[in-house]
This record gives structure tokens, C-alpha cells and sequence, in this order.
């Protein structure tokens, strides 16, 4: 495993190169090769060959990218890194019919029931992945329009599958006036107005980080999805993708303050951030399902400054 100076490093680089299509295509083309090279009398041809090899390593990344991180697709090219935030990183109904079906083939062997099973079931998981992308836009442009009734201007908005399900979502939404909102909505809403709490991304506090690399990297690896908060004599940068209001998962102090009341830039570390438990996932579940009683995003919101 590579070894980074720092967190931030460690997470801008994830999923990078070793996930990149042109990387993975030039592997699979030498596997290939030498597959062939060193096994002539091998029951396949190289361009068969070639083309299972080349997908099994390249649906590992695409399917990351349908996931909120940011995985370099097309690395080296400086594109922001693909997010498509169609599915949480965790979800039983994507994983458990394509485990399902798997274990049958292995217990069964490779009979044509079991190749039906494993069709159905790479069918249905791509089929779902379609799903989230449809709940993704659907979310976000219901945030949007309720936003524009209630006379907000939105710069920039994204959905983010909430855990475990692609039935209701999380929406950030920037503002002009330098805030965002955290928003909530889901499919079986029933025209229920999305819930929402405004709260600041204090862009005023990154100056004294404004020729920091490393900053600019994170800056372009979430798309500039970031809060700033000076806690204390700490300057925390927090990733706005992932977790929620009160629970976000990435966080990192990247300043403290010195002597002269100033502040300087250190070496990026880890910064502690609530982490949810039953009593919380408990009321995620349940607002699937109703909007009745919305979830405590003003109360939740409050945990991340503490």
C-alpha cells in the first residue's frame, strides 16, 4: 500500500491511477499478451481473452465512480474526479442478489440455471444503478424548484444517497451569499416540501491557506465542495459530500493559529467528527418511508462545531 505524508493526500490520491481506464485497458492488453505468450495451447482466443480481463478490471472503478467519493476514471487527464452519487457506498439491494446468485454458481457449478441467476442478477444491479441516477436527478430537481418557490438562488446543488437506500436523498445546495443548504427529499415524499437548514461554508476563513497545494488538490478532488470552521485554535476543512449536517465523514485540520494571533498552515490531520448511531439511523430509516416528522438537521447541525 503507498504511503501519503498526510490524509488529505491519502484521499485526493484513492482511487486514482490504479483506477484509471487507460491504465487498466494497457494492463489487461499485457496480461493478455503474456496469458498467451507463455500458454499457447490456452482454450481462448487473445481478443477474448483481452475482453474479460479488461472487464474485470474496469467495472471495479466504474462502479466506484457511481459512489459520492471521486474516482480518476481518466486519470491523467485533470478532470475533476467522477462522482455520479447514484448509490451509497453501502447497499444491500445493489450487493446481496449479485452475492446471492455468486454463491449459487460456486455451490451448483456453472449449470444454465446458474448462468440465468447471474444474468438476472447483473441485469437487476445494473437496472438499480440506473435507478439511483433517476433518484439523483429527481431529488435535485425537486430541491431546486421548492428553492426557487421559496425565492432562493442556488449556484451549485448535488444529491447524495442517504445510507443504505436510493429512496431518499441528501441535497447540498450553494448559495451566492457564500452558504449552503443541507436538504432533504425522497420518493415517497408525496409532494411534501423538502426539508432544510441553512448553514455558512465561511469561505473567508481559507485565506490564510490560499497558496496551500494541498488545499488546492482537495479543492479539485471534491469540487469544491468544502466548509471552513475555526474551532478553538483549529481551521478544519470539511468535505461536504459525504455524512450530513453534524456527521460529515471527512474532516481535517489544516491550520492553527500562531503566537501573533495569525494563522499558519501545518501538516493536514484528521479531525474527529460525530458519528451517527442507531438513535440517528433509526430516523433516516423511518423518513423513508414518511416526511412526518422531518429529520433534526437544525439540531444535527449544531454537533459540527462542537
Amino acid at each position: 500500500m503507498m504511503r501519503y505524508p498526510d490524509p488529505v493526500s491519502l484521499m485526493t490520491h484513492h482511487r486514482g491511477f490504479s483506477h484509471s481506464v487507460f491504465v487498466l485497458t494497457a494492463l489487461a492488453a499485457l496480461l493478455a499478451w503474456l496469458i498467451r505468450r507463455y500458454w499457447p495451447l490456452a482454450p481462448y482466443s487473445g481478443r477474448r481473452l483481452f475482453l474479460t480481463l479488461w472487464l474485470v478490471l474496469v467495472t471495479h472503478p466504474v462502479l466506484d465512480a457511481f459512489t459520492v467519493y471521486g474516482t480518476q476514471l481518466f486519470w491523467p487527464l485533470p478532470r475533476v474526479p467522477e462522482s455520479w452519487s447514484a448509490i451509497f457506498i453501502i447497499d444491500p439491494a445493489y450487493t446481496l442478489p449479485l452475492l446471492a446468485a455468486m454463491a449459487y454458481g460456486v455451490s451448483a457449478g456453472l449449470t444454465s440455471r446458474a448462468r440465468r441467476l447471474l444474468a438476472a442478477a447483473l441485469v437487476f444491479s445494473t437496472a438499480y444503478l440506473g435507478f439511483g441516477l433517476a433518484g439523483r436527478l429527481a431529488a435535485e430537481q425537486r430541491v431546486r424548484e421548492a428553492m426557487r418557490q421559496e425565492g432562493i438562488a442556488v449556484s451549485a446543488l448535488r444529491a447524495v444517497p442517504m445510507p443504505f437506500n436510493t429512496l431518499l436523498w441528501r441535497v447540498i445546495a450553494k448559495t451566492p451569499d457564500g452558504g449552503y443548504y443541507e436538504a432533504v427529499s425522497g420518493w415517497l415524499d408525496g409532494g411534501a416540501r423538502p426539508e432544510w437548514v441553512r448553514l455558512p461554508l465561511n469561505r473567508e476563513a481559507a485565506r490564510p491557506l490560499s497558496d496551500n497545494p494541498v488545499l488546492a488538490r482537495l479543492r479539485w478532488f471534491t469540487d469544491d465542495w468544502l466548509r471552513y470552521d475555526r474551532i478553538g485554535d483549529a481551521l478544519v476543512v470539511t468535505d461536504l459530500r459525504m455524512g450530513m449536517a453534524g456527521y460529515y465523514t471527512f474532516r481535517f485540520k489544516m491550520a492553527e493559529r500562531a503566537a501573533d494571533g495569525g494563522w499558519a498552515s501545518v501538516t493536514p490531520s484528521s479531525w474527529p467528527s460525530a458519528r451517527g448511531g442507531w438513535p440517528q439511523l433509526r430516523l433516516v430509516l423511518a423518513r423513508i418511508l414518511s416526511p412526518r416528522p422531518p429529520l433534526p438537521l437544525p439540531s444535527w447541525s449544531e454537533r459540527t462545531l462542537r
